[in-house]
């Protein structure tokens, strides 16, 4: 572990605390994004959730560090850090990229003996012993046009590039760990997993992404929603509803 690892308050942003919490949720982002992708999931849920987000070095107020070099290093340090934060019941939620560090770090807190009560993994293919998770370009022209071709990034901000300069070496990180990335031939967790997926995702095809269900030895569900890779956008009402009435059993009025 390195000293960083050490630092929860490094790694895990609490952007509404929520002293009478019952559970907390813990936001794993995608590559190339940052913690405050999951503020308004933070907003909504405030009070009886209390949310954590998983913020990745080389970005935003850890630009300054060097990105992410590997995603098994890197969830060994995102353990570490939330072993603070155990005293409430802890589901993970990840999208594409977070998807498997919340894998991974689910497996590593059930091997230390803790508990996760549910791992939800959002636009992102089951995880492969066999195969690269995905083949990205690593020039800056290749992955600006990914990046646009995902909507999941403000076009205007592609358009600046001195925002672009800014942005562009996590990306360049994410993409570099991502294709190095393999899971464990046999690796799964005991906590049930839900994975979600939008049906137009041309990255994480509905078929591949139910691929999940071999990588529990529980309850394994598998929810469909339109829109493409960043369905999360234009369907935040009901990913965050849907959570809420995991969390709390208290839907919506």
């Amino acid at each position: 572990m390195t000293s960083l690892s050490l630092d929860s308050d490094l790694w895990c942003r609490r952007f509404h605390p929520s002293p009478t919490a019952t559970r907390r949720l813990v936001c794993f982002p995608h590559a190339g994004g940052s913690a405050s992708f999951y503020f308004p999931v933070s907003a909504a849920l405030r009070g009886p959730v209390d949310l954590l987000a998983v913020q990745y070095p080389g970005r935003q107020d850890r630009r300054e560090e060097p990105g992410v070099q590997d995603l098994h290093r890197m969830a060994d340090d995102v353990t570490e850090a939330l072993r603070r934060w155990d005293d409430l019941p802890l589901t993970l939620f990840g999208h594409s990229m977070g998807a498997l560090v919340a894998f991974e770090v689910a497996r590593r807190i059930e091997r230390a003996g803790g508990r996760i009560d549910h791992l939800f993994v959002s636009g992102r293919k089951g995880p492969s012993a066999d195969r690269p998770e995905l083949s990205h370009p690593l020039d800056d022209e290749g992955i600006v046009a990914e990046v646009r071709a995902m909507s999941g990034t403000d076009a205007r901000l592609l358009e600046d590039e001195e925002l672009l300069r800014m942005v562009l070496p996590a990306l360049r990180g994410d993409y570099r760990a991502l294709g190095a990335y393999r899971a464990d031939r046999d690796a799964a967790v005991t906590c049930p997993v839900t994975a979600l997926v939008g049906d137009e995702d041309p990255w994480t095809p509905v078929p591949e992404a139910a691929h999940w269900r071999d990588r529990t030895t529980a309850a394994f569900d598998l929810k469909v929603f339109p829109g493409g890779h960043f369905y999360l956008s234009s369907r935040a009402d009901e990913v965050t509803g849907m959570l809420r009435d995991h969390l709390t059993g208290t839907p919506r009025t």
